[in-house]
């Protein structure tokens, strides 16, 4: 298949793209490079914008069979401090895609989505049905993606599937690809990071209603969520209906459990300097 990965340099994207080049697949990667790097792409990049129409004019004529999803600003503190940077990027950005799509004949697309379209649920497990209250303008730019999806659907036929992460973690198992932020806001880099002394560990947060007072997370390796990828592809051809899933294990970890774990492998004993919480 001939597959379009917008946000495909970035971390998921681009260790996404890796592994449809491995099982075959021919791919266009589609990004800004303002998080993504070019080094990450090893195929065709096409470097532009999503919210630029006349970049996307650049993809004409290439007869994508599916569109992966991925681009987007991602930072659910951030997005309370820009909301209409989230917004534009997020809602609008898409909304460009779809109309794309809708004039190049592209009939599938699978969205990298996200469980913070729940917010802080009210029982668990989160299910796909669970109630949709997002803490954060991210989560609410997501969810509205969602809808949109929804809607291009009923009206052109557009078929989706919406994948909502949880917390991605960890690295190509080749050692290839991984996180690489600017700055990094991700608690298991972050640790590694104060684990070899190049950074002083701050943690946001001690007074939430969990047994040790820090946030937990689900966390889900990053390859097994680029497989999913493949299956929601093959599901989507298979049923030729729209879907959404979870992408979790079930388990959650504590921030400090996690950070602990860190310790315990590096044998480095860091500090940790307590923060207020972030909003979002």
């Amino acid at each position: 298949m001939k597959i379009l990965v917008t946000g495909g340099a970035g971390y998921i994207g681009s260790i996404t793209d890796k592994l449809l080049k491995r099982e075959g697949h021919e791919t266009v990667v589609f990004d800004n490079l303002k998080y993504g790097h070019k080094e990450s792409v090893t195929g065709k990049l096409v470097v532009g914008d999503l919210l630029n129409t006349e970049d996307l004019g650049k993809l004409k004529n290439e007869k994508f069979d599916v569109v992966i999803h991925f681009a987007a600003y991602a930072l659910a503190g951030e997005s309370m401090k820009h909301p209409s940077d989230y917004i534009k990027n997020n809602i609008l950005g898409g909304l460009n895609l779809l109309d794309f799509m809708k004039e190049e004949g592209v009939k599938s697309i699978v969205f990298s989505s996200t469980c913070a379209i729940y917010g802080a649920p009210n029982s668990l497990p989160v299910s796909e049905n669970s109630e949709k209250n997002p803490g954060s303008v991210y989560g609410e730019s997501k969810l509205a993606f969602e809808k949109m999806l929804y809607w291009y659907d009923r009206i052109y036929g557009i078929k989706h599937m919406n994948l909502r992460y949880f917390n991605a973690a960890g690295a190509a198992l080749d050692g290839s690809l991984g996180e690489d932020h600017d700055p990094e806001t991700h608690l298991i880099p972050r640790a590694i990071k104060a684990a070899l002394g190049q950074l002083e560990f701050e943690l946001y947060g001690r007074d939430y209603d969990t047994p040790d007072g820090t946030v937990i997370r689900d966390y889900i390796h990053v390859e097994d969520l680029a497989s999913a990828h493949l299956l929601a592809i093959e599901k989507l051809n298979e049923t030729k209906k729209s879907d959404s899933y979870n992408l979790g294990v079930g388990r959650g970890y504590s921030n400090l459990e996690v950070i602990g774990m860190v310790k315990k492998v590096s044998g480095v004993d860091f500090p940790i300097k307590f923060a207020e919480r972030r909003e979002g």
